[in-house]
């Protein structure tokens, strides 16, 4: 199947995007995919050099007539998302991915493809590799693990790179150039509490929200999605309101960046109150349904009673919990002042967790602006330090702020204007790039980012545009022999 997808045009990328995908690349386990560059490198009479923590650079002199220009840095990230289907039997770590052409599509056959970023690394290695394509001087930048921690974009030598012109490969319109992202950082609390024990009056029930849409935490934010852990703690809070409640057990949401769709936990509280409470659910229910019929169409709440005994933090922890979770931004913050419709600063409200006294509520924060994530995380972690939770702050990486005015936007804006006779569509995303944290390790770096089309990405529905290829194959050449001339 894959020798098919070799004869596929432009042949230039397609066959070494079969070359990579031979060779297994998983997320923090690089090493053979940087091997397999290496020898690439070795077999073209490329120079090369590595820093510390794996990231590859393979040296390219200019073409005839461009040793006046920039040098221009070509980054991809070399790793990949490991996904298949249930009924597929598949090793990551041992095989290579089986694809096939589906009319216009390459397809994996029930796993994920790779082109993200494999498509970006074989239009550079075609690049590295051309005898006939004009070109300035090129540091081919590959780096490691961006789909788990861009561990490598953070942790870039600041000396292993002299261009100062970058031109990012992992963005999935062909009609689009992007020139900035947002960053993030992870925020999580903790705390234990010391529980009381149940009396004799009190019934215990668990209430659980799911049925909802979810979806990106950044690209997605602005929809106005419901959040299952915000509806759920409104929902409890005006419960509370009418009789006094306590959490037992909290399980809401998933990963980080993605918006919670399904959240549940136990209450107890005196079984005097068991009909009212149950009859306020369903009011709840027809209340948020009609509230969110559009977003989440499939919004479901329900009760159910438990037949235990068990320990519940005490009423005034459970209303500063509940207090301190309606109090937490979730959704957009800020719009961006400079770019219409553009969201600069966000949270998600992605996970809480209470078991047997032990919270931890989990959040991501994005933003353009680093001034703005800073101000947002510091709200966070204040509204929690104030109910004695222990707040934590990891994977930070800044955002990528647009350079409305860069050269290089400038001249691939003409370069895809003379080749398609349209003007390109020029962004910034609210998600995460390796260009931010690239850019604070050269603050000079002019940067762009775009790329073919690709769908279901990070999924075994991903799939590859055999015409959008072509056409930004083209673009990069194009923009390639367009870098501008050095100061």
């Amino acid at each position: 199947m894959s020798v098919e997808v070799s004869n596929v045009e432009p042949k230039e990328i397609w066959k070494n995007f079969v070359l990579l995908n031979e060779v297994p690349r998983p997320s923090k386990k690089e090493e053979k995919v940087i091997d397999f560059l290496k020898l690439f490198a070795s077999k073209n009479n490329l120079e090369f050099r590595q820093d510390k923590i794996g990231n590859l650079v393979i040296i390219k002199e200019s073409t005839e007539g461009m040793s006046n220009r920039e040098t221009v840095v070509l980054q991809s990230h070399v790793d990949m998302v490991h996904e298949k289907n249930n009924d597929v039997d598949f090793d990551f770590l041992n095989s290579g991915i089986k694809m096939y052409v589906d009319g216009d599509w390459i397809k994996a056959d029930g796993t994920t493809l790779g082109a993200d970023n494999g498509l970006g690394v074989a239009a550079i290695m075609a690049v590295l590799e051309s005898k006939d394509i004009s070109h300035p001087k090129i540091e081919a930048l590959f780096t490691i693990d961006e789909e788990t921690g861009m561990t490598g974009a953070l942790n870039l030598s600041n000396s292993i790179l002299t261009g100062n012109i970058l031109l990012n490969l992992d963005t999935e319109e062909d009609d689009e150039i992007c020139i900035g992202c947002a960053g993030g950082v992870d925020i999580t609390m903790h705390r234990e509490y010391k529980l009381v024990d149940p009396s004799e009056d009190e019934i215990f029930v668990r209430v659980l929200l799911n049925g909802l849409t979810g979806g990106h935490s950044g690209a997605e934010i602005h929809k106005g999605l419901g959040n299952s852990n915000k509806i759920l703690f409104e929902i409890i809070a005006s419960i509370n309101t009418i009789f006094q409640i306590k959490i037992v057990d909290i399980n809401g949401g998933g990963l980080r960046n993605a918006i919670p769709r399904e959240s549940s936990l136990t209450l107890c509280f005196s079984k005097e109150h068991l009909d009212e409470f149950n009859d306020y659910i369903k009011k709840n229910l027809i209340q948020y349904s009609s509230k969110f019929v559009k977003t989440d169409p499939n919004f479901n709440l329900e009760s159910e009673n438990l037949d235990i005994k068990v320990p519940s933090l005490s009423y005034l922890d459970t209303v500063d919990l509940i207090t301190s979770v309606n109090q937490c931004p979730n959704g957009v913050f800020e719009m961006s002042k400079s770019i219409e419709n553009l969201v600069e600063t966000s949270n998600n409200l992605a996970n809480i967790k209470l078991n047997d006294g032990n919270l931890k509520i989990q959040c991501l924060t994005r933003s353009s602006s680093e001034d703005s994530k800073e101000k947002l995380s510091k709200i966070i972690s204040k509204i929690f330090e104030n109910i004695n939770c222990q707040c934590i702050f990891s994977g930070g990486y800044p955002g990528w702020e647009p350079n409305i005015n860069s050269l290089t936007l400038k001249e691939a804006k003409r370069s895809y204007l003379n080749l398609f006779s349209s003007d390109p569509k020029v962004n910034v995303i609210h998600a995460g790039l390796e260009c931010g944290i690239i850019g604070s390790h050269y603050p000079k770096m002019d940067m762009i980012s775009f790329g073919p089309t690709i769908l279901g990405a990070h999924s075994p529905d991903e799939k590859a545009s055999i015409s959008s290829t072509k056409k930004f194959w083209n673009f990069f050449k194009e923009v390639l022999a367009n870098i501008p001339e050095r100061n």
